[in-house]
């Protein structure tokens, strides 16, 4: 019995003990987090666009408070002062905020909205290589200590990341990580692929919805409407201002386009079988510039006024004005010294319909050496076009006329005439570079064979 009884009271004393120590542990465990996410809600910036823009406007949001997106789902449309840009999600999460209202104007460095992103510092993966939670205690625990030393070695990257570098045999130690603390995202493997462009938001362009006006109520007492200006008309507002603090010169001549029209004629047909629905004058008014701009560089080139320095411009960017929906636009074709009168008319031809659908990116716009626009188009015949800084000239096609002009035997004839005015800066261009620039541009166009030698 006593033995019973000795064996009882052992019993008891361990489980006191065990149930005390219990106790101890977990009052020192206390002071242990766990914690898979130091940072839930993420800001979401807009980031530079290029070409100097600092502000846009909020045109379309594709997505509300509550949605939940991943990487590269739309996010809203806005509008520079030159193109129509979508700005896409850079994390998986859901949106918490929306910081601007449509129509409202955002800043580049500025939050769009902000995503709650819970896996945005941890990552559960069931690979034998996936990140250790970080783990905080008031405790010694060299077990611990060890796994969260081995966790500092791994990229951090979540699954689906990690799916993607192996799929691709990528080391993701050597992709340059743009998440917050080192973490490596999905755009930044596929930049590192080369599978999209780089940049931080990758905007991609998409067709601007057109919204429907809504008519004035008719009130014949109704106050002045003051309108704030934005888009284009806001950019028309910087680029004249600095336009016209530059000393102009204008020098006009007529074309004879009797040749040309003829030339073009005979050209249709090769055209259509080059996806060239229409070959307009515009592509051998394009192509004429830039050999004219071969022979005559410092018309291709800008001012340095810092250094007191030209520089010159090695690619023929030439700028053509297209009237939009949105106003008068300037995007410029690449290259015109590298390609012929069909390759030109099929970037002409692109870029107008890019441009009337609202779709124009900055990439469009940036880096024009040169310009010109067809005034014709509308009716016009002489003008005194306005540089483009910080280009140093620009040209005006007027509209071709059919007018009776002597031939070389005296004789009237039926001609198609058509003005050119040109305006040059003149703190670097003189009039007679201006004249002769001008003379090898209608020269080509008067005697259109002359192209097949370029």
């Amino acid at each position: 019995m006593a033995t019973h009884f000795i064996r009882n009271s052992a019993i008891s004393w361990l489980l006191r003990t065990y149930r005390s120590r219990q106790l101890v542990m977990a009052q020192k465990l206390r002071g242990l987090h766990v914690t898979a996410s130091l940072q839930k809600i993420v800001s979401f910036n807009l980031s530079d666009i290029g070409e100097g823009i600092r502000e846009v406007t909020v045109k379309e949001w594709f997505v509300k408070v509550g949605d939940t997106v991943e990487q590269f789902d739309n996010l809203c449309e806005v509008q520079s002062d030159k193109a129509s840009v979508t700005i896409t999600s850079r994390y998986d999460g859901k949106i918490t905020k929306i910081y601007h209202s449509i129509d409202d104007i955002a800043l580049v460095g500025k939050p769009l909205l902000d995503f709650d992103v819970p896996n945005e510092e941890s990552d559960s993966s069931d690979s034998s290589d996936s990140e250790q939670p970080q783990i905080h205690s008031t405790e010694s625990q060299p077990v611990l200590l060890a796994n969260a030393s081995r966790s500092r070695l791994i990229v951090p990257a979540t699954p689906a990341v990690r799916r993607i570098a192996m799929e691709n045999k990528v080391d993701l130690s050597q992709v340059p990580p743009t998440g917050r603390n080192g973490r490596v995202l999905k755009g930044d493997v596929l930049e590192y692929l080369g599978h999209v462009p780089s940049g931080t938001n990758i905007p991609h362009p998409t067709i601007a919805k057109k919204s429907a006006l809504p008519k004035p109520a008719v009130n014949n007492n109704a106050a002045d409407r003051v309108e704030i200006l934005k888009g284009v008309r806001k950019a028309m507002l910087k680029t004249m201002s600095e336009s016209l603090n530059i000393p102009h010169f204008a020098y006009s001549d007529e074309v004879d386009m009797t040749n040309l029209v003829m030339f073009r004629e005979q050209l249709q047909s090769f055209a259509h079988q080059s996806d060239v629905p229409k070959l307009t004058f515009m592509p051998f008014c394009i192509k004429a510039a830039s050999i004219a701009l071969t022979k005559y560089p410092i018309i291709n080139s800008s001012l340095d006024l810092v250094n007191e320095s030209v520089v010159y411009k090695n690619a023929h960017n030439i700028s053509v004005a297209i009237d939009t929906p949105q106003g008068l636009v300037v995007p410029n074709i690449k290259n015109c010294q590298l390609k012929n009168i069909v390759e030109i008319a099929i970037d002409l031809n692109e870029l107008v319909a890019r441009g009337r659908s609202g779709t124009l990116t900055p990439t469009d716009f940036a880096d024009g050496t040169f310009s010109l626009s067809n005034i014709g188009i509308v009716g016009g015949t002489y003008t005194h076009p306005c540089i483009m800084p910080p280009q140093v000239a620009i040209g005006a096609m007027g509209r071709t006329k059919v007018v009776p002009r002597f031939n070389a035997k005296n004789e009237i004839v039926k001609a198609q005439v058509m003005s050119i005015s040109w305006s040059a800066d003149h703190r670097i261009i003189d009039g007679v570079t201006m004249a002769r620039f001008s003379n090898v541009w209608k020269q080509y166009l008067e005697n259109p064979a002359l192209f097949l030698l370029h």
